[in-house]
C-alpha cells in the first residue's frame, strides 16, 4: 500500500474503516495481532545475569577477588581449615554486592520505566463511532485520529480534514521549516518524504491546525521505524554529580593505591608475612573506595524522584533533580497555575443602586434578575454529576450560568420558562451577544457584552455610574460584562444588530475573575524565605496580572510590571539590567519568554519556567528546568521539558524545589558518611602500620566493616526525609561542589576521628591484654559500632535532641542489622575466623564509651556553630 498516492476511498476500504465510525473492538484486537503495538523497538533490556556480571568490572573488586585467589591457593598449600576462612569470606561479600548492585539497578530501571509509563503519549481515536483517549501505543492501522496544534504525532497517517495543517518534520526530513499539509493534495507515488503533503508521520509534531487523519502504518512499520536504529533506546548517562563522584573515586583509588605501595614496602621490611601484608594492602585498598557511592546515589535520586510523582511532579531526566535544588527563579504562567483556571462572578450591580453587590448564593431579588437575563443570554452551561461541577463552554458565560445556579435558577429551567426565540451569536467585531427570549409573554431583548460597546447603544440607565464602577472593578482585575435589554412588539423575520443591538436600558453590571488558587499565597511565602525569586508570565492584560500578582505576594513595593511591547523595545543591555525588578510580564509572546530566561541566567541564576503550548517549547529547553503543564500542556511541551505538572499547579513547582533540595541534602549525608568512614579505615592500618608496623585490622575485619557498618546506613541514610527547614536558606550557587561551605574539610575530620578511636582502642587493648588480636577485637568493635553511631549525626546539621534520634524508620533497622551482624562476630563462634578473641567486660565498656565519642564530637560542633544549620549545605 502507498498510502500517499492511493484515492483515500482506497484506503479506508483496504483497512476496513470509515471516518464516522471507526474501527470497532474486534477489529482492534484483529489488527493488533496482526501488527503488533505501536512503539519502536527498544534496545534490549539487560538480563540479571548481564547485570549481576557487569558489577564485577570495577578494578578494585578484580583486585579483591585476585587477593580472594591468591588466599585461596594459599590455604590449600598449608592444608589449614581455617585458612579457607578469608578467602570463602571475601568472595562470599563480593558476591553479596554484586547482588546488591544487580537489585539496585533493577530497581532503579524499574522506576524510570514507571515514569515513562506516566509520561507516554496519548491519541484521540473514533472507535465504534465513540471519540476517545487512549495510549498511543495501543493504535493500530486504520484508527480514524485527530489531532490539533501541540499534539504529537503518534502513527504514520492519510490525511481525511485539514484546516491549516502545518507539521514539523525536522526528525524526518532534516527540514528546520514546518511543512504545510493538506487532504486535498493529490501527491505521486514516487514523491520524496518531504513533498508528501498528505500524510503526516510518527514522531513528528502538529505545530498549526487541525485534522481528521487514519493511520497507515504504526510501531516499525512507520517511516520513523525505518531508522529505528538511530532511535532504539536512550543512551545510559550519568548525572553531574555522578559524573563528580565517580572522578572522585578514581582520585582516591590512586591515594589507595600509593598508601598499600607505602604499607607493602613497611610490611616487608619489618618481616610481616607477605601472606599478610598482601591481603592488608589490597583490603585496605578496597576500604578506601566507596564503591557503592554511584549505585547508592542512583538509589537516591530514583526514590526521589518517586516521591515527587506523588506529590504531581513527573521528572523525566535525573540531572534535574540536582537542578531543582539550585533553582533561583521561578517563572510561572498565571492562568490555572497560580489561578485556579475557573472564571467565578464576584461582584454585581443594577442599575439605579448606589453600591455594588457581592455575587454569592442568597442574592437580591434585583441581582438575581439580572443574573436571570444574563444567564438566558448565554450558550454556556453547567451540569452537576455526582456532586461535581462540569462545565461546558466559554468560561465567562459558565461562571455566569453557575451564580444563577447557587441562587436557586436552573439554565435548563430558565430556557423553558422563557424559551429563546432568536439570537445574534458573540463575535470579536461587534464584542455581543443578543437572545430574544419570550419572559412572562413579552418579547424581550437582552444582549451583554463590553461596557464600552454597550454604553454606547444603551438610551436608558445611569452611564456615568455604571463606567465609574467598571473602571473600579477593572482595577480589580474583574472582567466586567455589562446587561441591557429592551422590549419590542414582534420579533424581525431577519434579526440583524441594527434592529436589537440599539435603543437598549443598562440593566446592570458583573463582574469575574480567575480566582487565584488558596494555596500559592502560602507557596509563594516559601519561595521568599527560600530565597527564590518568583516572577509571573502570563498573556493576560498587565493590570489585572498585577492586581493578581500583589494579592499573591509576587508583586511587592519597588516591583516593575511590563508588556510584551515594552520588552521587545528593550535592548538586551536594559534587560539585564532591569530585570531584577520585574516581577510581572504581560501580554508576552514565546519569543519573549527566551529572552526573560536567558536575562536571568546572565545574571548566574537558576531558572525555571512553565508552560503548556508548542510555541513554549524552545523557553523550556531553554530554561534550567522546563515545567509543562500536565493537564493544559501540549505533548510537544511535554516533550521538551524536564518535568510535568500533573495538577498545573504553581504550588507542585515549589514542592518539587523543596524535594530537589531534600534529595541533594541526602546524597550529602551519604557522600559524607562513606567517605568520613572510609578515611577513618584508612587512617587506622596506615597510621598503625607507620608507628607499630602492625595493621589493626585484618582484611576479612575491613571488609565486613565495609559491607554491615557502611553501605546498610548508607543506603537508609539516603531516605531520610526532607528536612523541615530545607527552605529556609539562599539555594546554592550553580557551580557550588558538593565539598564548598566546609563540608569536605569536615568529612576528612571526621574521618581523623575514627581514625584516631580506632588506633587508640588497638594500643589500649594490645597493652592491656598483652596480644595483638585483643587490640584488633577492640578496634573492630570501635570502628564498626562507632561507625553506626555517625550514620545518626549525619541525618541533620541540627542537634539530634531537637530533630530526635530515632525519626528515619529504615536507618533505625539498618542500624539494629548492622549492630547485630557486628554482635555476632564478636560474640560467637565466627570471632575465631575473624582473628577476635574475648575481651574483660571493662575493655567492652571501655569500647562502647569509644563508640559513643562520635555522638559527643558533632553535638558539640553544632552546639559551637562549627556545622552549621544551612538546611542540608
Amino acid at each position: 500500500m502507498s498510502p500517499h498516492s492511493e484515492p483515500l476511498e482506497q484506503i479506508l476500504s483496504e483497512l476496513k474503516t470509515n471516518e464516522a465510525r471507526g474501527l470497532t473492538a474486534a477489529q482492534v484486537q484483529e489488527y493488533i495481532q496482526k501488527f503488533g503495538e505501536n512503539r519502536l523497538k527498544e534496545k534490549k533490556k539487560k538480563s540479571n545475569l548481564r547485570r549481576f556480571l557487569e558489577q564485577f568490572k570495577d578494578v578494585m573488586i578484580l583486585i579483591l577477588i585476585a587477593a580472594a585467589v591468591v588466599s585461596f591457593v594459599i590455604a590449600c598449600y598449608e592444608g589449614e581449615p581455617k585458612e579457607f576462612f578469608e578467602p570463602v569470606l571475601i568472595l562470599l561479600i563480593v558476591v553479596m554486592n554484586a547482588v546488591m548492585g544487580m537489585m539496585q539497578e533493577s530497581k532503579a530501571e524499574k522506576a524510570l520505566d514507571a515514569l515513562k509509563s506516566l509520561s507516554a503519549p496519548h491519541a484521540r481515536v473514533i472507535r465504534d463511532g465513540k471519540e476517545q483517549v487512549i495510549d498511543a501505543v495501543h493504535l493500530v492501522p486504520g484508527d480514524i485520529i485527530k489531532l490539533e496544534a501541540g499534539d504529537f504525532i503518534p502513527a504514520d497517517a492519510r490525511l481525511i480534514h485539514s484546516v491549516s495543517l502545518k507539521a514539523e518534520e525536522s526528525a524526518l526530513t532534516g527540514e528546520s521549516v514546518p511543512s504545510e499539509k493538506s487532504a486535498d493534495t493529490a501527491v505521486a507515488g514516487n514523491a520524496p518524504l518531504g513533498d508528501r503533503s498528505n500524510m503526516v508521520f510518527s514522531g513528528c509534531s502538529v505545530t498549526y491546525g487541525t485534522a481528521v487523519a487514519v493511520v497507515t502504518a504504526t510501531g516499525m512499520n512507520t517511516e520513523m521505524g525505518r531508522i529505528a536504529n538511530l532511535l532504539e533506546g536512550e543512551e545510559e548517562t550519568q548525572t553531574p554529580l555522578q559524573k563528580k563522584l565517580a572522578n572522585l573515586g578514581k582520585y582516591l583509588g590512586i591515594m589507595a593505591l600509593a598508601a598499600c605501595g607505602i604499607i607493602f614496602v613497611i610490611g616487608l621490611m619489618n618481616g610481616i608475612p607477605v601472606m599478610e601484608i598482601f591481603m592488608t594492602a589490597v583490603s585496605l585498598a578496597v576500604s578506601a573506595i566507596p564503591e557503592g557511592l554511584p549505585a547508592i546515589v542512583t538509589i537516591v535520586l530514583s526514590i526521589g524522584v518517586q516521591r515527587m510523582v506523588k506529590k504531581n511532579a513527573i521528572i523525566r531526566r535525573l540531572p534535574a533533580v540536582e537542578t531543582l535544588g539550585s533553582a533561583s527563579i521561578i517563572c510561572s504562567d498565571k492562568t490555572g497555575t497560580l489561578t485556579q483556571n475557573r472564571m467565578t462572578l464576584v461582584k454585581g450591580y443594577v442599575d439605579g443602586e448606589k453600591e455594588m453587590e457581592e455575587i454569592g448564593s442568597s442574592n437580591t431579588e434585583q441581582i438575581r434578575r439580572l443574573l436571570m437575563y444574563a444567564t438566558l443570554c448565554s450558550d454556556g452551561s453547567v451540569v452537576v454529576e455526582d456532586g461535581k461541577e462540569k462545565h461546558i463552554g466559554d468560561p465567562t458565560e459558565t461562571s455566569i450560568v453557575l451564580a444563577a445556579l447557587r441562587n436557586g435558577m436552573e439554565k435548563e429551567e430558565l430556557n423553558r420558562s422563557c424559551p429563546r426565540l432568536a439570537e445574534l451569536p458573540f463575535d470579536s467585531d461587534r464584542k455581543l451577544m443578543t437572545s430574544v427570549n419570550r419572559i412572562d409573554g413579552e418579547l424581550i431583548v437582552i444582549v451583554k457584552g463590553a461596557f464600552d460597546v454597550m454604553s454606547s447603544r444603551c438610551v436608558g440607565g445611569n452611564i456615568d455610574r455604571a463606567r465609574e464602577l467598571t473602571e473600579e472593578m477593572s482595577r480589580e482585575a474583574l472582567r466586567v460584562l455589562a446587561v441591557g435589554y429592551k422590549k419590542i412588539d414582534a420579533l424581525p423575520s431577519e434579526p440583524t444588530s441594527e434592529d436589537l443591538e440599539n435603543g437598549l436600558t443598562l440593566m446592570g453590571l458583573v463582574g469575574m475573575i480567575d480566582p487565584p488558587r488558596p494555596e500559592v499565597r502560602d507557596a509563594v511565602a516559601v519561595c521568599r524565605r527560600a530565597g527564590i525569586k518568583p516572577v509571573m508570565i502570563t498573556g493576560d492584560h498587565v493590570v489585572t496580572a498585577s492586581a493578581i500578582a500583589k494579592d499573591l505576594g509576587i508583586f511587592e513595593e519597588g516591583d516593575e510590571a511590563v508588556t510584551g511591547a515594552e520588552l521587545d523595545a528593550m535592548s538586551d543591555g536594559e534587560l539585564n539590567e532591569r530585570v531584577r525588578r520585574i516581577s510581572v510580564y504581560a501580554r508576552v509572546s514565546p519569543e519573549n519568554k527566551i529572552r526573560i530566561v536567558k536575562a536571568w541566567q546572565t545574571q548566574g541564576e537558576v531558572v525555571s519556567m512553565t508552560g503548556d503550548g508548542v510555541n513554549d517549547a524552545p523557553a523550556l529547553k531553554a530554561a534550567d528546568i522546563g515545567c509543562a503543564m500536565g493537564i493544559t500542556g501540549t505533548d510537544v511541551a511535554k516533550g521538551a521539558a524536564d518535568m510535568t505538572l500533573t495538577d498545573d499547579n504553581f504550588t507542585t513547582i515549589v514542592d518539587a524545589v523543596r524535594e530537589g533540595r531534600g534529595i541533594y541534602a541526602n546524597i550529602k549525608k551519604v557522600v559524607g558518611f562513606l567517605l568520613g568512614t572510609n578515611i577513618g579505615e584508612v587512617v587506622t592500618v596506615f597510621a598503625a602500620m607507620l608507628l607499630w608496623h602492625k595493621s589493626p585490622l585484618l582484611s576479612m575485619q575491613l571488609l565486613w566493616i565495609n559491607l554491615v557498618t557502611d553501605s546498610l546506613p548508607a543506603v537508609a541514610l539516603g531516605m531520610e526525609a526532607v528536612e523541615s527547614d530545607v527552605m529556609d536558606y539562599p539555594p546554592k550557587s550553580r557551580n557550588e561542589g558538593i565539598f564548598a561551605n566546609g563540608f569536605g574539610i569536615r568529612t576528612a575530620l571526621q574521618g581523623l576521628m575514627f581514625g584516631a578511636l580506632s588506633l587508640f582502642a588497638f594500643r589500649y587493648a594490645w597493652n592491656t591484654t598483652g596480644s595483638v588480636e585483643g587490640g584488633r577485637t577492640l578496634a573492630f568493635m570501635v570502628l564498626s559500632l562507632s561507625q553506626i553511631v555517625q550514620a545518626f549525626n549525619m541525618r541533620s546539621n541540627h542537634s539530634l535532641f531537637k530533630t530526635g534520634f530515632f525519626g528515619n524508620r529504615k536507618l533505625n533497622m539498618a542500624a539494629l542489622l548492622s549492630f547485630v551482624l557486628v554482635l555476632l562476630v564478636l560474640f560467637t563462634p565466627l570471632s575465631v575466623a575473624f582473628g577476635l578473641i574475648r575481651l574483660d567486660a571493662s575493655l567492652y565498656l571501655a569500647g562502647l564509651g569509644l563508640c559513643l565519642v562520635p555522638l559527643v564530637v558533632m553535638e558539640l560542633s553544632k552546639a559551637f556553630g562549627l556545622i552549621k544549620h544551612e538546611g542540608g549545605k
